[in-house]
């Protein structure tokens, strides 16, 4: 046993497990019910009773154009035999000619070519399917003639009904066989559009709860439509018109001679109250299985809508549906825990009523216990069951071989006996088989079941095939078969590979029928089993493979995707599956097929829709299909678009200064609209231009607009969703408003003067809309302040400004601007101060001081000028200042004036960025909005020494044993110069810095040598300026001594020039030419003591050369420490490979020189040859050029 959490305090802790475990067992009991529930098969080879295979339905209704086929098929052993009995009686074929039955088969086939035949044959048929093990017998099948009559001929006369009244027009189609599907259309054969007002009851009538003006037409036709002989008879068309009682004139009481006329007075609004059912209670009956279906249809004005409810417990949620606008209530596959009290509810604004249904649910006969087919061997027992149920309860009746139980003869009772719905059998004998059958039945309908009993002697054999191969899914019910026959029923035994131990236990599961079951498979249960079949006459056996697979899984589901129009999107479904199974991935839409179209490309992992419509909008479905698994997943699409414009503009509650704009929203296109813009045109006064007037909520399609008066108002609506503004609506019709006196006056209003004797009173004029009527002008008001006089005026036109001459410089006034027109003047205007125009001052500041802060800065003061002197809004002061010089004789300097500004009424200000070491001039001026005054009384002063700058250059001269330094005075000495730091460093190649060496230079010298630097090094150098402020900024050079470079640059040169590489070529030839011949004289006449050693000790490995060949002998690697033959050898009888390093190829143009491979240098010299004789010498030491170079130097 496995842990359990179950043993913990918490109760909850088993829901998970104990749920899962169900799950688990109710899928396994759903997977094999098929395999252990299967009727008893009996191979065909073996005898056996018939059995009937394939029968016609028990109600066959037939179409009479074509010939009647009355199905009957059985097999058995011997292949059984056909009889029919037609309305109880014996149906002798042979005496039919049209009745033929088709050869092997039970099968009636009766020829109708002829119509009128048809009905003759009409009646209720049964065959018999026997043999010499006993008969069965087919169900009572019912052949009736499909009938689609047409409709009764009648004339409709219009009806007439007064708009809100309710009306009810009648269909009564003819009765068919089947009845026919009822509906209503028009003559251009569309259907008629049903909704909550408008609808059709379950007997074809068309309701309506109430008429409005649009229901009139002459149209309305009832079409009855028989599926069985594919026919559609058509009800003469019905004309209604709808009138209004107010309107009616004198003409309609003689139409209405000829008409129906309903409802004959003016209709009101009124409470619900029911068309159909009629009452307030109704019953229903219904049989258990069936479809229940229920309406209730209301009349009334606003039209009532309709809720159901179960007062006698809570409705089926599974089985019940709404239909035709929830007025019909359908629930399927009834059972009796269906009946009861339904209520219907109609309600509108005006009442409530109620109907109440009583359903009761009766029931045709169903099996409980069906028998089933009995193989006995000989002396065994076994047993029959009929159990059936229904409501009233059914009545069982036995048959054997087609006859009353009751009317076979007694001699083969003795193994049988009758128990009610079970028939026992004991010790049977060969020769006693049978087919029995049960009939249960009511006065609702029959079952009648064929069984039989075959007494038969069978050792075991497989039915299943044999090596078949099972595959599931891993954690999936596998399900091995080992379907078997034998009499006695054989015993099943299962065992795995080569194991000789019988299966049993966990995991798995044994069932009678021999199926073996493994809950939940896994990988480990895979391989190769064997079920072995026994009973006392033999054993069989066969083997079978289960391959248990890994499960396909989607690893990246789709996601919900909102998109815009004519975009592009796509959905990810990424798939782990087992590789040994081929996938098939397809994609749904809406769970069906996607569009034939080339918009949508499904690649191996993702669905691409391109340019997206809103028809694409759906719920988009990946499903990876393997032989044995799927998985899938879904998203959404939302398809998104600016919304449709607002429709139906109008303009309601109009007054003067305002209106109600109501309108139609546009579509959405999926995205909520979450405002509407409401915008305006002022075709009077700025024709062509829209103004946005309000805003108003996405849920509210009306606005309150406030107006202004003397305006030709057009409106229009824009509608605006998370994708954008709609485009706008159609513009509304135009609203004229009245004229009237102003309501504002202008602002802005201010008085400035431009010259020193005006003012001029400036204004932003009102709009066209703001006008309020025609003839708009401006009164213009103004008086100097503190002055007691009145306001003088003066009417302009519609100007934005008035000038007034001939004032004082710089007096205030009060100024004020009025708005008036045609119908009168604006609001009383509020007064302003202005002033009229300025003058330049007159007056310079006085006082004036200078205090130096430091050699950069200076503190300027100064006195206020008198306020009557500056005639004008004072601005501030402006201070002027230039450098004269500076205080070095040697560096006079001139510079621009520079201007510093202090607004306000200041009396001091900072002037920043001097020149140290400089002499200054200043002076003070006021300025107000005009311009500037006088300039004060010049200032001088001087700012003390600073620092100063950088040396103007640096630059250094190498020389052979010393660097010299050369600079130049700073540009800026700011003061007097004190002297000058040089400072340096040596830096190495990783450009470290060495230690630091400080001299200190007079100030009048710009020059320095330094001797006895190393060699080659290069040098960091440094120098700064001093004044008594202290050192200025530091100018720095580097550079390197040049004595070894020099030299080895001139080294360099030599070496790769021509003739130098020419002359060593030929100095060291001649020394090779010197040693040959030194060797050619000394050996005259005979051979050498080494080469008689060579000779009389010669290697053997060593292969003497041709005369005529002029080369060296071969050598390999492993050879290297022996003597080359013809060349020289050292003292101590041996020769290095290495001996020389050098070649003359590297230093230029020379002689026949060649490499071997190794890429060493061989020199090959020849002397005088003769045809006996020949010496090939080899120089194994070549001179170095270099060495001789340096020899030479």
């Amino acid at each position: 046993m496995g842990r359990s959490c179950c043993g913990r305090t918490t109760p909850a802790c088993c829901a998970l497990p104990v749920l899962s475990r169900m799950r688990t067992a109710v899928a396994l009991l759903l997977l094999v019910l098929g395999h252990v529930a299967m009727p008893l098969e009996v191979p065909l080879d073996l005898p056996q009773p018939p059995t009937i295979t394939h029968e016609s339905p028990k109600d066959y209704i037939v179409d009479p154009r074509e010939n009647i086929s009355i199905r009957c098929e059985a097999k058995g052993k011997p292949h059984p035999s056909f009889s029919w009995t037609r309305n109880g009686t014996h149906f002798d074929i042979d005496k039919d000619p049209r009745v033929k039955m088709k050869p092997h088969s039970g099968t009636l086939v009766i020829d109708i070519s002829d119509k009128d035949r048809a009905e003759a044959y009409e009646g209720v048929y049964q065959c018999t399917a026997h043999n010499e093990h006993g008969s069965a017998v087919s169900n009572s099948i019912v052949i009736r003639q499909s009938r689609s009559p047409l409709w009764s001929k009648e004339e409709n006369p219009p009806i007439i009904v007064q708009e809100g009244a309710p009306l009810v027009l009648k269909c009564r189609p003819p009765a068919g066989l089947p009845p026919p599907i009822v509906f209503w259309m028009d003559n251009n054969f569309q259907r008629l559009p049903l909704g909550q007002r408008v609808s059709q009851g379950l007997n074809g009538d068309l309701y309506f709860s109430n008429v409005v003006a649009s229901d009139s037409r002459n149209d309305y036709i009832c079409y009855a439509r028989f599926p069985h002989t594919s026919t559609i008879q058509q009800k003469q068309p019905i004309t209604v018109r709808v009138a209004n009682m107010d309107a009616t004139n004198e003409t309609w009481p003689v139409f209405l001679n000829e008409t129906d006329f309903f409802g004959d007075v003016p209709t009101e609004e009124r409470p619900p109250s029911f068309q159909v059912p009629l009452g307030r209670t109704s019953s229903k009956m219904v049989l258990r299985g069936q479809v229940l279906e229920m309406e209730c249809i209301a009349e009334g004005l606003p039209t009532p809508e309709i809720t159901w409810s179960k007062v006698s417990g809570d409705l089926p949620t599974n089985q019940a549906s709404f239909l035709n606008f929830h007025k019909t209530l359908r629930i399927t596959g009834v059972t009796e825990a269906d009946s009861g009290q339904y209520r219907c509810t109609a309600k509108n604004s005006l009442g409530t009523i109620h109907h109440d249904i009583t359903v009761t649910v009766k029931a045709a006969p169903y099996w409980i216990v069906a028998p089933q087919n009995l193989v006995l061997a000989p002396r065994e027992k076994g047993q029959l069951i009929c159990r059936a149920n229904g409501n009233p309860k059914p009545t069982i009746s036995w048959f054997m071989n087609g006859l009353p139980i009751q009317n076979v003869p007694t001699d083969d009772d003795a193994s049988r006996i009758v128990e009610g719905d079970t028939i026992r059998f004991e010790d049977v004998v060969p020769g006693t088989s049978a087919v029995y059958q049960c009939n249960a039945s009511n006065e609702y309908g029959y079952l009648l079941a064929n069984a039989f009993v075959n007494v038969l002697s069978e050792p075991p054999r497989m039915l299943t095939p044999p090596n078949k191969v099972y595959q599931v899914i891993m954690n999936k019910p596998a399900v091995l078969e080992c379907s078997s026959f034998g009499s006695p029923i054989p015993k099943i035994t299962w065992f795995k590979d080569s194991h000789p131990n019988v299966l049993d236990g966990d995991p798995y599961k044994f069932y009678d029928n021999g199926t073996l079951v493994i809950p939940v498979a896994q990988a480990a249960n895979s391989g190769k089993y064997t079920c072995m079949a026994m009973n006392m006459l033999g054993k069989s056996d066969n083997h079978v493979y289960l391959e248990v697979k890994e499960p396909t899984r989607i690893l990246k589901q789709p996601m919900y995707k909102e998109v815009q129009r004519n975009r592009d999107v796509m959905f990810e479904c990424k798939v782990k599956h087992d590789s040994s199974l081929i996938p098939t991935m397809i994609w749904l839409k809406d769970g069906g097929e996607l569009p034939d179209d080339e918009r949508f490309v499904v690649d191996s992992d993702s669905l691409t829709i391109t340019e997206v419509t809103e028809a694409d909008a759906g719920t988009y479905t990946c499903i990876m299909n393997t032989t044995l698994d799927q998985d899938s997943a879904s998203a959404d699409l939302r398809v998104v678009e600016k919304p449709d414009p607002p429709s139906d503009l109008e303009l309601t509650d109009q007054r003067p200064r305002s209106v109600q704009l109501t309108w139609i929203p546009g579509d959405d296109h999926n995205s909520q609209i979450k405002k509407f813009l409401i915008q305006y045109e002022d075709l009077l006064h700025d024709r062509g231009r829209w103004h946005n007037l309000t805003e108003v909520p996405g849920e509210r399609t009306t606005a309150h607009l406030k107006l202004s008066p003397y305006v030709h108002y057009t409106f229009r609506v824009l509608a605006q969703n998370d994708v954008g503004y709609s485009h706008p609506s159609s513009p509304s019709r135009q609203y004229r408003t009245k004229p009237a006196a102003p309501d504002e006056n202008p602002i802005g209003v201010e008085g400035l003067g431009t010259q020193p004797d005006n003012l001029v009173i400036y204004w932003k004029p009102l709009t066209g809309l703001q006008s309020n009527g025609p003839g708009l002008q401006y009164i213009v008001y103004w008086r100097q302040k503190d002055v007691e006089e009145d306001f003088q005026s003066v009417k302009v036109a519609n100007v934005s400004k008035f000038t007034v001459g001939g004032t004082p410089t710089f007096a205030p006034y009060e100024v004020k601007v009025q708005a008036v027109n045609e119908h009168g003047v604006g609001p009383e205007p509020s007064t302003v101060i202005g002033y009229s125009g300025e003058d330049l001052p007159k007056a310079a500041p006085e006082h004036v001081q200078v205090q130096v802060i430091n050699s950069t800065l200076a503190h300027v003061h100064w006195e206020h000028v008198p306020f009557r002197t500056v005639r004008g809004h004072l601005k501030g002061y402006k201070v002027y200042y230039w450098r004269k010089g500076s205080l070095h004789h040697h560096n006079p300097h001139h510079s621009e004036q520079q201007v510093l500004t202090f607004n306000g009424n200041r009396t001091h200000g900072k002037l920043p960025g001097l020149h140290p070491f400089s002499r200054y001039t200043l002076n003070v001026r006021v300025f107000n909005g005009r311009g500037e005054g006088p300039a004060s009384i010049n200032q001088e002063f001087e700012t003390p020494e600073g620092v100063p700058g950088q040396p103007s250059f640096l630059k250094v001269n190498p020389s052979l044993d010393s660097l010299t330094l050369e600079w130049g005075p700073p540009h800026d000495r700011n003061g007097r110069l004190t002297g000058y730091t040089v400072k340096y460093q040596p830096v190495n190649n990783s450009h470290d810095l060495g230690p630091m060496e400080v001299l200190t230079v007079a100030a009048n010298e710009t020059s320095l040598t330094l001797p006895n630097l190393k060699y080659s090094t290069r040098y960091k150098f440094y120098i700064n300026a001093k004044t008594q402020k202290g050192p200025g900024p530091t100018i720095t050079e580097e550079a390197v001594t040049v004595i070894d470079e020099a030299v080895a640059s001139r080294q360099v040169d030599i070496a790769t020039q021509g003739w130098f590489i020419g002359l060593m070529c030929a100095i060291a030839l001649l020394i090779l030419v010197l040693l040959i011949i030194c060797f050619i004289k000394r050996n005259k006449g005979g051979k050498y003591p080494v080469k008689e050693k060579e000779d009389a000790h010669a290697d053997p490995e060593i292969q003497p050369m041709k005369d005529e060949d002029c080369v060296f002998g071969e050598y390999s690697d492993s050879e290297d420490h022996k003597p080359l033959k013809g060349s020289r050898t050292p003292s101590n009888g041996t020769v290095k490979r290495d001996d020389s390093d050098d070649s003359l190829v590297d230093y230029g143009d020379g002689g026949d020189g060649q490499f071997n491979e190794d890429g060493s240098f061989i020199g090959q010299y020849s002397g005088r040859k003769e045809r006996d004789t020949a010496e090939c010498i080899e120089s194994s030491e070549a001179p170095s050029p270099v060495n001789a170079m340096n020899s030479f130097v």
